[in-house]
């Protein structure tokens, strides 16, 4: 996503997934192999990160942390200023209430970018409020 003049111009989206056959160092290594393709393919100039929120599924928080970890220090390791968005403030700027569901935000970020449906993965969907919320931020 891009934002230009007032305006937020959709580029693109999407998910790097792994397979559960290689081991947890493997999945590392390939995630941040795949997100240094991605910085270099759109030159990015700056990157939104929603912290992490350790509801109901605690088992999964570990193994998204380091995932997130790893995002985090390739960004870093290149110099790209990286804001730490809530999930609160991204459902806030992007629907305009922070209790908001995740359909709610899903359907806002599928209006916001001129989508003709809503962003999948869910991940994507999240990846792209948390854009839009840190657009907003930066004005």
């Amino acid at each position: 996503m891009e934002y230009s003049q007032g305006r937020l111009f959709y580029i693109a989206h999407g998910c790097i997934e792994t397979t559960p056959e290689i081991t947890r160092g493997e999945r590392l290594v390939y995630i941040y192999k795949s997100f240094l393709k991605v910085i270099k393919t759109y030159n990015p100039v700056e990157a939104a990160m929603e912290n992490l929120y350790f509801g109901k599924n605690i088992s999964s928080a570990m193994t998204v942390s380091e995932a997130r970890g790893v995002l985090l220090m390739a960004l870093s390791a290149r110099g790209l200023p990286v804001q730490e968005l809530t999930p609160n403030s991204i459902k806030q700027a992007v629907v305009g209430v922070s209790k908001a569901d995740k359909k709610q935000v899903q359907e806002m970020v599928r209006f916001l970018l001129g989508l003709a449906e809503i962003p999948k993965p869910d991940h994507a969907a999240d990846a792209l409020g948390a854009a839009i919320c840190a657009a907003h931020r930066s004005l």
